[in-house]
Protein backbone atom coordinates (compact mmCIF):
# COMPACT_ATOMS: atom_id res chain seq x y z
CA UNK A 1 0.00 0.00 0.00
CA UNK A 2 1.27 3.34 -0.79
CA UNK A 3 1.08 6.41 1.58
CA UNK A 4 0.45 9.38 -0.77
CA UNK A 5 -0.16 12.54 0.97
CA UNK A 6 -2.04 14.93 -1.14
CA UNK A 7 -1.56 18.97 -0.30
CA UNK A 8 -4.66 21.80 -2.03
CA UNK A 9 -3.54 25.09 -2.07
CA UNK A 10 -6.52 25.75 -4.11
CA UNK A 11 -6.00 27.39 -7.68
CA UNK A 12 -8.01 26.99 -10.97
CA UNK A 13 -8.21 23.18 -10.54
CA UNK A 14 -10.75 23.95 -8.27
CA UNK A 15 -12.71 26.59 -9.57
CA UNK A 16 -16.41 26.75 -9.80
CA UNK A 17 -19.15 29.40 -10.83
CA UNK A 18 -21.00 31.35 -8.13
CA UNK A 19 -24.11 32.49 -10.12
CA UNK A 20 -25.43 34.42 -7.35
CA UNK A 21 -22.21 36.68 -7.95
CA UNK A 22 -20.53 35.82 -11.08
CA UNK A 23 -17.42 35.17 -10.39
CA UNK A 24 -15.02 31.89 -10.03
CA UNK A 25 -13.97 30.73 -6.82
CA UNK A 26 -12.21 28.04 -4.99
CA UNK A 27 -14.10 24.88 -3.56
CA UNK A 28 -12.14 22.73 -1.57
CA UNK A 29 -14.86 19.68 -2.53
CA UNK A 30 -13.72 19.63 -6.25
CA UNK A 31 -10.74 17.48 -5.72
CA UNK A 32 -12.48 14.95 -4.18
CA UNK A 33 -15.47 14.73 -6.53
CA UNK A 34 -12.05 14.19 -8.72
CA UNK A 35 -10.68 10.99 -6.28
CA UNK A 36 -13.72 9.38 -6.05
CA UNK A 37 -14.24 9.11 -10.00
CA UNK A 38 -10.64 7.42 -10.25
CA UNK A 39 -9.66 3.95 -9.09
CA UNK A 40 -6.68 3.93 -6.27
CA UNK A 41 -5.96 0.65 -5.67
CA UNK A 42 -3.40 -0.25 -3.65
CA UNK A 43 -3.19 3.71 -2.50
CA UNK A 44 -3.96 5.23 0.96
CA UNK A 45 -4.68 8.95 0.66
CA UNK A 46 -4.05 11.73 3.20
CA UNK A 47 -5.62 14.96 2.27
CA UNK A 48 -4.34 17.83 3.37
CA UNK A 49 -6.24 21.18 2.96
CA UNK A 50 -3.59 23.87 3.52
CA UNK A 51 -5.30 26.60 1.91
CA UNK A 52 -7.72 27.67 -0.68
CA UNK A 53 -6.37 30.37 -2.50
CA UNK A 54 -5.79 32.02 -6.11
CA UNK A 55 -1.77 31.55 -7.14
CA UNK A 56 -2.09 34.71 -7.93
CA UNK A 57 -3.07 35.98 -4.21
CA UNK A 58 0.03 33.80 -2.77
CA UNK A 59 2.80 35.82 -1.07
CA UNK A 60 5.94 34.56 -0.04
CA UNK A 61 4.56 33.48 3.23
CA UNK A 62 2.54 30.59 1.49
CA UNK A 63 5.09 29.26 -0.61
CA UNK A 64 7.35 28.93 2.18
CA UNK A 65 4.22 27.32 4.31
CA UNK A 66 3.73 24.80 1.36
CA UNK A 67 7.45 23.80 1.54
CA UNK A 68 7.38 23.04 4.82
CA UNK A 69 4.04 21.13 4.42
CA UNK A 70 5.60 19.23 2.06
CA UNK A 71 8.78 18.64 3.56
CA UNK A 72 6.50 17.16 6.88
CA UNK A 73 4.19 15.18 5.04
CA UNK A 74 7.34 13.52 3.27
CA UNK A 75 8.68 12.05 6.43
CA UNK A 76 5.30 10.19 7.00
CA UNK A 77 4.46 9.00 3.39
CA UNK A 78 6.04 7.60 -0.34
CA UNK A 79 4.83 10.27 -2.09
CA UNK A 80 3.63 14.26 -2.26
CA UNK A 81 1.51 15.78 -4.44
CA UNK A 82 0.99 19.34 -4.18
CA UNK A 83 -2.50 20.47 -6.39
CA UNK A 84 -1.45 24.35 -6.54
CA UNK A 85 -2.73 27.10 -9.29
CA UNK A 86 -0.74 27.00 -12.02
CA UNK A 87 0.25 31.10 -12.06
CA UNK A 88 2.80 31.27 -9.20
CA UNK A 89 3.06 27.12 -9.19
CA UNK A 90 6.69 27.56 -10.60
CA UNK A 91 7.81 29.63 -7.27
CA UNK A 92 6.17 27.11 -5.05
CA UNK A 93 8.31 24.75 -6.57
CA UNK A 94 11.35 26.72 -6.70
CA UNK A 95 10.51 27.38 -2.81
CA UNK A 96 10.39 23.66 -2.08
CA UNK A 97 13.94 22.96 -3.52
CA UNK A 98 15.51 25.83 -1.63
CA UNK A 99 14.18 24.51 1.70
CA UNK A 100 14.01 20.83 1.17
CA UNK A 101 16.96 20.54 -1.92
CA UNK A 102 16.64 19.08 -5.21
CA UNK A 103 16.38 15.02 -3.85
CA UNK A 104 20.38 14.69 -5.15
CA UNK A 105 23.05 13.09 -3.41
CA UNK A 106 26.27 14.69 -2.40
CA UNK A 107 28.96 12.95 -3.97
CA UNK A 108 31.33 11.29 -1.39
CA UNK A 109 28.31 11.47 1.26
CA UNK A 110 26.02 9.57 2.57
CA UNK A 111 23.91 12.38 3.30
CA UNK A 112 20.66 12.96 1.53
CA UNK A 113 19.83 16.62 0.05
CA UNK A 114 15.73 17.19 -0.45
CA UNK A 115 12.73 15.28 0.61
CA UNK A 116 13.32 11.39 0.87
CA UNK A 117 10.26 10.76 -1.34
CA UNK A 118 9.08 12.36 -4.84
CA UNK A 119 7.20 15.39 -4.59
CA UNK A 120 4.77 16.38 -7.62
CA UNK A 121 3.06 19.61 -7.68
CA UNK A 122 -0.04 19.83 -10.82
CA UNK A 123 -2.72 21.62 -11.66
CA UNK A 124 -5.23 23.08 -14.58
CA UNK A 125 -5.67 25.63 -16.67
CA UNK A 126 -8.89 24.98 -16.79
CA UNK A 127 -11.78 24.59 -13.74
CA UNK A 128 -12.05 20.85 -14.02
CA UNK A 129 -15.99 21.71 -13.98
CA UNK A 130 -15.81 22.73 -17.32
CA UNK A 131 -16.48 20.65 -20.41
CA UNK A 132 -12.82 21.08 -21.73
CA UNK A 133 -10.59 20.87 -18.97
CA UNK A 134 -6.99 18.99 -17.93
CA UNK A 135 -8.12 18.98 -14.59
CA UNK A 136 -8.52 14.92 -14.53
CA UNK A 137 -5.62 14.49 -16.89
CA UNK A 138 -3.32 16.21 -15.01
CA UNK A 139 -4.31 14.99 -11.58
CA UNK A 140 -4.25 11.15 -12.62
CA UNK A 141 -0.82 12.15 -14.07
CA UNK A 142 0.70 13.20 -10.45
CA UNK A 143 -0.85 10.16 -9.06
CA UNK A 144 1.09 7.66 -11.22
CA UNK A 145 4.14 9.99 -11.58
CA UNK A 146 4.26 10.43 -7.69
CA UNK A 147 4.63 6.47 -7.34
CA UNK A 148 7.22 5.91 -9.93
CA UNK A 149 9.80 8.96 -10.03
CA UNK A 150 12.62 9.29 -7.74
CA UNK A 151 13.03 11.50 -4.47
CA UNK A 152 13.02 15.27 -6.32
CA UNK A 153 10.48 17.98 -6.94
CA UNK A 154 8.25 17.72 -10.55
CA UNK A 155 5.79 18.67 -11.71
CA UNK A 156 3.40 16.67 -13.58
CA UNK A 157 1.29 18.03 -16.64
CA UNK A 158 0.15 17.69 -20.03
CA UNK A 159 1.87 14.28 -20.90
CA UNK A 160 5.03 15.52 -19.32
CA UNK A 161 6.90 15.14 -16.16
CA UNK A 162 9.59 17.67 -15.46
CA UNK A 163 12.04 18.38 -12.62
CA UNK A 164 13.05 21.60 -10.39
CA UNK A 165 14.83 23.56 -10.49
CA UNK A 166 14.31 25.59 -13.63
CA UNK A 167 10.82 24.84 -14.72
CA UNK A 168 8.96 28.03 -15.84
CA UNK A 169 5.00 28.68 -17.26
CA UNK A 170 5.31 28.93 -20.86
CA UNK A 171 1.92 31.70 -20.89
CA UNK A 172 1.93 31.60 -24.86
CA UNK A 173 2.10 27.58 -24.84
CA UNK A 174 -0.49 27.34 -21.81
CA UNK A 175 1.70 24.69 -20.27
CA UNK A 176 5.11 24.50 -18.09
CA UNK A 177 8.73 24.13 -19.90
CA UNK A 178 12.19 23.33 -18.45
CA UNK A 179 15.16 26.01 -18.75
CA UNK A 180 17.85 24.92 -20.21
Amino acid sequence: MKKIALISTGGTIEKTYDEMRGVMHNETRVLDVMLAQLQLEGVEMTRVPLMNKDSLEMDEADHTLIARTVGAMAEAHDGVIVVHGTDRLAETGEKIVEVLGTGDRLAGTTGRIGPRVPVVLTGAMRPYLLRSTDALQNLTEALLAVQLLSPGVYVAMHNKVLAFPGVTKDRNRGTFVKEE
